[in-house]
Parts: C-alpha cells; structure tokens; sequence
C-alpha cells in the first residue's frame, strides 16, 4: 500500500518530538535530592510483592521486566516528562547529553551488509589514521564485521573502547581496489550540539544548536568566535527542532545576550522556594541585534532562551509557537544502572509567565494537542493561536507577551505546505536524500574531486538525470508526491547532501537556507531596520 506523506507525516512527527523531548528532558539542578527509599507500608507492599512473584509463583518471570513496567505506569500518572532510563539505555542517553564517546570517529551506513564510511570526523581517530569516505571496514581486531545478521548496535560496540586502546581493521578501499589493514587508535569523539554555523549576510552570523548538551557552550562560543572574526555584528540563533536539555547551559547561553543582573529565568518547586538566573558580566553578544528562531518542536531549554530574550525585550523571536515544557527534571539514580528523571519544579520566564501546557487529561491527550496545531490552523496564521487574557503579561518596554502551551514569537513565520513539510522529513527523518546521495557517491566520488567548497557554493547545479534518478530513488519505496512542483527545493537537498558528505554541515546548511522561508524573513526584518535607522538619521538635524 502506497505511503501518503502529506496524510501520515503530521503523526510521525508528533512522535519524533515525543521522543525529541524525552532526550531534551536531561535538565540540572544543584539542590540535593531527598531520599528516595526511606522505609514505609507502600514501599514495603511493592517490595513484598517482587518478592513473592520472585520466590513463590508458579512460572520463572523476569522480575526486572516487571519492575520496569511498573515504573513506568507510575512516572505515567504524575506528567508527561518525568521518565525512567532502563539501564541498557543508559550510556546512550548519557553519551548524547555528554556530548562526546570514546571510539574511531565515522558516521557509516550498512550498504549491502557492509559498514561503509560516509565520512570520517576531522581531526578524529579515523581521520588521522587515513580513513576515506567510501572505504569498507570489514574486521575490528579479527571480529567479522559484515553480514546481514550484525545489528548497527553490535558494530558499534565493537569499535568502541577504552580511550588510547587500539583496535585493528581490515579495510577495502573501493577506489583503489586494495585491502588494507590499518590501526586506529580511539579516542574521544564530539557528539556535535552545534549542528552548523556560517555568515548568513555580510554582517550576520547563522547558528543552530540541535540540543543541550554539556558541550554545548563551549561549542556555540566556539562559533561565535569564528563568525566575529568574520565580520558578524549580528545573529541568528536557529533553535527550531531543538527539544532541550541542561538547564545551566541554557541559562548561560541566554547570559551571552543579556546585560548584567537581568532576570533570566526563576524556578519554584513543590515547596515554594524560588531560585532566580541573572544574567553576568561574561556576555560577548550584548547589546546586537540577534534573532531567535523557534517553531512546534522547540521545547524545554529552547524555550528558556526564546523567554529570556523575549521578556528583557532582546531581540526578535522569529517563527511559530514553541511546544510548552515550562517544567524541570533531575536524574535520580536508582542504583542498579538505572534512572529516573523526576519533575521537580516549573520554571517561568522573567515576566512570571509559564509555558507548560495543561496535561490534566494524561499524557495521550498531552501529545494529541501538539497534532491538533496541525489541524487547527495555528501553523498557518497566527490568528488560530488560541490566548487567554488571564495569561496575559507586559514586558518593561509594554510588550504583551503570553503564558500557557509555549512562546508564541514576536514575527510569525507559517509552516510550509505538506508537500514541502514531507520533502523536509524525508530529510531528517527518513534519511532518504542522505541515503540516495551515498549511493550516487559510491558509483563515483572521483567526479568531485575537482571542487573546492566555494566552488561547490558557486558552480555546481543538480541535473535533471540526478534529479530524476532520486525520483525513481523514491518511488520505489512507495512513496508519492508531485516531485516536479518541488524540484527546485529538491535539487537544493540533493546538492545539500552532497556537500555534506564532501564537505561538511555547515556548507549544506548554507545551501539549504538560500530557500528557507524563516531566514527569508530575518532577512527582510533586518533590511526594513536599517532601512528604519537610516530615516531616522536622515531626520536627526545631528547629522
């Protein structure tokens, strides 16, 4: 049965962000966490329980199993993002918010049972060892590594280890025809929070964080540094699709844009007390202008920064209406490899507002109000954004701003078509172009060896032969749509693709953005402000 993105894509994605916020949800706090297992009749009553089933029941049962579900139907009836961590889940997720893991540094695919290098990480483990896109890794350290039956996870394990252990591979080099075997020592490996970064006008810098993670800071200031060396006065700081992370990370990164002693944000949990954010001295990005793009998956930490800015009347908030995570987890450890991470306090932005939207009805229909935006119409006009007045708050300068279910941003930014939608989740989700480009590389990489990156930027177009070749790409997987109505918008990924894999993100994003409609905007608003200053010089008898 054939697929219908522009029908099924409003759900899939619904989820991703289910599961984009469960990853975000990691925020950190300093307060000490009271003790969980002090003894009482309830806590007795469930231990009693394992117990028995353990001992006494007629037929051998995974207890562990149990309790795990257990857990979770209780996590389930307090709110929607208080979550427990299985242990086999646990390096992953720590990892992910670590920012970095210990191993060779590629990205690969399985292509016909075989691990193929799409790229190596510059400067990693793989890359200095002289490891090629396109080389096939057929042995670690004599374990066979191809094969239809060895899941992505298991590979992964094996390429993994301690940090200046060895591991050594056989590899076949496509190219050239040739085995080879080479010794890569491992290392650490940055799991990038800061996706791309590059000057998006001649003043203007472009940066876009896709979590927060404990690198983040150090990774966006990292950027920021190269932009201002570039010429950036200005910034776009792109959080859409981000679903949040470290709490102190972004209180730290909203601090770059805000003068001293500006409220931040402030915290109050079950107990009443409150903690406030103030901005610092440390701020490298005060007093410029900087633009904040947010849309329906922007969650959590996302929405601290979005807050701040839009509070302290700091920049302009670009996009639609955030998701609404106005609420705070710690991670407990439950001492078997375990966690869980508990709702401990609601955060509100510097006005008093509150963005957590209402989960009073349970966590099913918690997610099914982020699928009736789609239906609603508020992705489309900002006028279908329903707004109470009790949530009502002024910024200092008179700005209404509102509390309840997300930041609604200062310039609203409609959702694309669903065609243009399912062509972006074929992107990001699906991986289709990422895949199809990989195998257009592997028939023959050799005809972009010419290219530099300006060139690439300058000279190359997608034909139509390639065109229509990812085409067929996809309609052999049951996928329909009216290609040719998008062909420009799909040459602009494959092209992107391309230079991802040759190059690096940051030039894909560049192309993606020459035809994304929110940068469009920023754009135009960043034209009509000077266009603003200059009249007003013009009338200003100073000058």
């Amino acid at each position: 049965m054939e697929k219908k993105f522009n029908y099924i894509w409003p759900t899939l994605l619904a989820l991703a962000v289910a599961i984009g916020i469960f990853i975000g949800g990691k925020l950190h706090f300093d307060d000490t966490p009271e003790k969980l297992f002090s003894t009482n009749s309830k806590k007795d009553k469930l231990n009693r329980l394992i117990d028995y089933i353990d001992y006494e029941y007629v037929d051998e049962i995974d207890t562990d199993s149990i309790v795990d579900v257990t857990v979770n139907n209780i996590l389930g009836k307090l709110d929607p993002h208080s979550v427990y961590i299985p242990r086999s889940e646990m390096q992953e997720v720590s990892e992910n918010m670590k920012g970095d893991f210990v191993g060779i540094g590629i990205s690969f695919y399985m292509y016909r049972d075989t691990i193929t290098v799409i790229r190596t990480i510059k400067n990693g483990p793989s890359y200095i060892s002289g490891i090629k896109p396109g080389d096939r890794i057929l042995m670690a350290n004599n374990d066979t590594l191809f094969g239809k039956r060895i899941a992505n996870n298991e590979i992964v394990s094996r390429l993994k280890g301690k940090a200046g252990t060895k591991v050594d591979l056989k590899v076949y080099r496509k190219s050239e025809d040739k085995l080879m075997a080479m010794t890569v020592t491992r290392d650490r490996v940055p799991i990038k929070s800061v996706e791309s970064y590059y000057m998006l006008t001649r003043d203007m810098g472009f940066i876009k964080i896709n979590r927060f993670a404990e690198s983040t800071f150090d990774e966006f200031k990292d950027a920021l540094r190269k932009l201002k060396l570039r010429g950036a006065q200005k910034l776009v700081l792109d959080l859409r699709d981000n679903p949040g992370g470290y709490l102190g990370i972004a209180e730290k990164l909203a601090d770059e844009f805000l003068v001293d002693d500006k409220l931040i944000l402030f915290t109050k949990n079950k107990k009443g007390r409150v903690k406030k954010a103030y901005a610092t001295k440390k701020g490298d990005f005060e007093d410029k202008p900087v633009y904040v793009l947010i849309n329906e998956r922007s969650a959590s930490a996302s929405e601290i920064i979005a807050g701040a800015l839009q509070d302290n009347d700091v920049g302009t908030i670009v996009g639609r209406r955030s998701f609404g995570k106005g609420l705070v987890q710690r991670e407990m450890d439950l001492g078997d490899g375990s966690a869980v991470r508990l709702t401990v306090s609601r955060y509100y932005t510097p006005t008093g507002r509150s963005i957590q939207k209402s989960y009073k009805n349970g966590n099913k229909d918690y997610y099914q109000k982020f699928i009736d935006r789609y239906r609603s119409g508020e992705l489309v006009s900002v006028d279908s954004i329903k707004v109470a007045d009790s949530l009502k708050f002024r910024t200092p300068k008179g700005k209404i701003v509102y509390g309840g279910g997300g930041i609604i941003p200062d310039v609203f930014v409609p959702i694309g078509s669903n065609e243009e939608e399912a062509i972006e989740s074929m992107d990001d989700t699906y991986e289709f172009f990422s895949r199809f480009v990989f195998e257009h590389l592997e028939k023959d990489r050799k005809q972009y060896e010419g290219y530099t990156r300006n060139q690439f930027l300058d000279d190359f177009q997608v034909d139509d032969i390639l065109f229509d070749e990812f085409i067929q790409f996809v309609l052999n997987r049951k996928i329909k749509l009216d290609f040719y109505a998008q062909e420009e918008k799909i040459k602009d990924y494959l092209k992107a693709n391309i230079a991802e894999q040759i190059f690096s993100p940051n030039v894909a994003a560049q192309i993606k953005g020459e035809h994304d409609q929110m940068l469009q905007k920023v754009k135009e608003l960043d034209a009509e402000s000077l266009y603003d200053k200059k009249e007003i010089g013009a009338l200003d008898p100073k000058n």
